[in-house]
Parts: structure tokens; sequence; C-alpha cells
């Protein structure tokens, strides 16, 4: 792929600098400006394949300074001191079960943790300049209140249903920035609610 990728690539370049050639020589026979035919055919060429970077980019930087990150509503110290005894009950449900709703660009998916968490995926997208949001939230199941919450987006989700197949790999972003740092505090949250194994 990566080959095919680099000889259209080159192809391209090839094409690109044939058509500026040609617009500065059409230029020159016809009296016009060289140098602005020669520019105005290089950006033209230029944003056959790049017309969307900048947004691109800029939305999701954008979502990922306004929106993104990781809260934690309520540590689990709190929940336990609300919910005297429960916790060290809580045995983990066996075999992950969970309920899918949704298609695989739009869903809601529920894992039952325990008898009383639900860890919950929501992924949604495409939006303008190919941004999907992808969020995680803890549950509990009885008085359905979120305990934990991250949001995070990305441009490289389901590329076959953003349009672009994945080829334009200068838009690819799989996270925000600190992504990774808010997963792991989701994790680890997660791991001290899950209860003991049956």
């Amino acid at each position: 792929m990566g080959i095919i990728l680099l000889a259209f690539v080159g192809l391209y370049l090839l094409v690109s600098l044939g058509v500026v050639m040609g617009s500065i020589a059409y230029a020159r026979t016809a009296g016009k400006s060289a140098k602005h035919w020669g520019w105005g055919a290089g950006l033209v060429m230029y944003l056959i394949p790049f017309w969307d970077w900048i947004p691109t980019i800029a939305t999701h930087q954008y979502y990922c300074a306004t929106e993104a990150g990781f809260w934690a509503y309520k540590t689990p110290e709190q929940w336990m001191k609300e919910n005297p005894g429960v916790m060290e009950g809580l045995v983990a449900n066996k075999g992950d079960p969970s309920k899918f709703v949704g298609d695989t660009s739009n869903f809601t998916n529920t894992h039952f943790v325990n008898s009383r968490f639900n860890l919950v995926f929501i992924h949604s997208g495409p939006f303008a300049f190919h941004r999907w949001r992808k969020e995680q939230e803890i549950v509990d199941a009885t008085s359905g209140e979120i305990l934990a919450r991250q949001i995070d987006f990305s441009t490289s989700q389901n590329r076959r249903q953003a349009g672009w197949s994945g080829w334009k790999f200068w838009l690819n972003r799989d996270g925000c920035v600190g992504s990774e740092k808010q997963s792991a505090e989701l994790i680890q949250y997660f791991k001290s609610i899950r209860g003991a194994e049956k």
C-alpha cells in the first residue's frame, strides 16, 4: 500500500508540475503575468488534495480544547460513603455482558460491569471535517448517575464512512493531546469499582 501511495504522490507531483509549467507557458504567449498564472495553477493543484487540511486540524484542536477531557464527578470513596457496604459485595459479571445499539458509525455500547456499575461507550460522527466524538462513561446502574466521563475526538475513525477512505493520511488524528493519560485515569477508576471476579 505504501508503494502504491508513493507512486500516486509522485505521479500527482509530476502532473502538478506539468500544469504549472503549462500555465506559465500559456501566460507568456498570451501576454499575461506568468508569475500570477504559475502561482494560481500551483495553488489549485495544492488545494485539490489539501483543501480540508487546515480546517480539519483547526476543528479537531478546537473541540479538543473546549470539550475533551476526563472528569470524575464522584470518587469511588465518595460513592462508598453514600452506599455503605455495597462495594464490598460487588462481583464482576462473567463474560463481559453488553448491549450494542446503533450502527458502525453512531452507537452506544453498554457493558454491564457488575450489579451496580455500567461502562458506556458512545461513538458518534462523522461531523464536519472528518470529526468523530468518542465518549466513555461509568454509570451507577441503579441511580443513572454518571460517576466519571472521558470525551475524546479523532479524525481517523471509520474512514470509509467519512468519505476519504484513509488515503489522506495527513488528516489522521487518533485522539486529543493527553487522551492516553485520561484513558489511564478512566481505567484506574474502572478497576476500583469492578469488584471481585466470579
